[in-house]
């Protein structure tokens, strides 16, 4: 089976192939093409959605071909289109999610409407070892997704049966890095300007906020963050400018920052992951690229005796080889979409409604 996955949701314009074959033995990512709104949304310090929306629909034409090009494939040899159906800003994602199902209704082939949170859920398993994903399907496992839009710890039992163990009652990890780099002026997106100055400096200089870290819950909440940093600005520099920090001050904010969010995330997956008797842990997302992060959660899988799967770096951030992914293990289980299917900007992921 063949299936090519589109992905809209922000400011990412993406198309990608899979391959598996009948017996379902292992995926093959024929392409993966990106283009990223990254350099015209910098200049406004964030993303603007009615630019995002225009620019997707001007770029996916010239994506779905370098897509279709780069697998050596035709569109006739597609056996299932998929696309991100939400989350997501509502006018970016009509553009994939109509285009996909322009082309499965051409084609006469089927069409998945994917989640783009279970897209990053499900993304460590796309090159983790084939005895993980045997019948083809993710096995039980402590899912932490930490993407700019959203942190959640998921008790993950199976395809679709997703139990909620915890989420961001109002700024994500991801927020909190572009929010606090912001005040920081630094570039948009702020989680790797923050990372990069983190590594060089000292994380232990101010003492700053870890919120809800000792409730008897695993819900997280980062904006206490920002105040921290509005209410330490003025005591460093002239009027609060961060323009007039100097560099090694602003490196040990930026390493603050970092060492109070990753506190945070780790400690609540290990408590997590002890309530549910996981042993294998997934974390994926943006933030999954975070240096820290990475490091602190391989010292705690590897003293708790769990597996750490994290996706590549490629597989982090927004990416239609994830969408394609998904939409593959729900075509595989029979489960797909009809065309009258529009996009949700709130989609909520499956089982939301279940508190572990």
């Amino acid at each position: 089976m063949r299936i090519l996955g589109i992905e809209s949701s922000c400011d990412e314009t993406a198309a990608a192939l899979l391959e598996t074959s009948d017996s379902g033995s292992g995926v093959r990512v024929l392409s993966s093409v990106i283009s990223t709104q990254i350099p015209l949304h910098r200049l406004y310090g964030g993303v603007i959605p009615e630019l995002a929306s225009r620019n997707h629909s001007g770029c996916l034409p010239s994506v779905l071909q370098d897509a279709l090009s780069q697998a050596g494939c035709g569109i006739e040899q597609v056996d299932a289109f998929a696309a991100t159906g939400g989350p997501g800003l509502v006018a970016a994602l009509l553009v994939g999610h109509t285009a996909a199902k322009a082309l499965a209704l051409a084609a006469g082939k089927p069409f998945v409407s994917v989640n783009h949170l279970e897209g990053h859920l499900l993304s460590p398993f796309l090159h983790c070892p084939e005895e993980l994903t045997r019948p083809h399907m993710p096995p039980p496992h402590l899912g932490l997704v930490v993407s700019g839009g959203h942190t959640l710890l998921l008790d993950v039992r199976g395809l679709g049966d997703y139990r909620l163990l915890g989420r961001s009652r109002d700024d994500a990890a991801g927020e909190a890095f572009d929010k606090v780099a912001k005040m920081l002026d630094l570039p948009y997106p702020g989680g790797p300007e923050i990372d990069t100055r983190a590594e060089q400096g000292d994380p232990q200089r101010f003492e700053l906020p870890r919120p809800m870290l000792h409730e008897p819950h695993f819900d997280f909440s980062f904006s206490g963050l920002k105040t921290a940093i509005l209410y330490t600005l003025p005591k460093l520099s002239p009027g609060g400018d961060p323009r007039e920090l100097d560099p090694t001050t602003l490196c040990d904010l930026c390493a603050g920052v970092r060492e109070a969010i990753v506190d945070v995330l780790a400690q609540k997956t290990l408590r997590a992951l002890r309530h549910t008797g996981h042993r294998i842990l997934a974390i994926s997302g943006g933030v999954s690229c975070n240096k820290a992060l990475r490091a602190r959660m391989s010292d705690l899988c590897r003293r708790e005796g769990v597996r750490l799967l994290l996706p590549p770096p490629a597989l982090t951030t927004d990416n239609a080889a994830m969408i394609a992914y998904a939409g593959l293990l729900h075509a595989r289980a029979g489960e797909f979409s009809p065309l009258e299917a529009t996009v949700d900007p709130n989609l909520p992921l499956a089982g939301f409604a279940t508190r572990s």
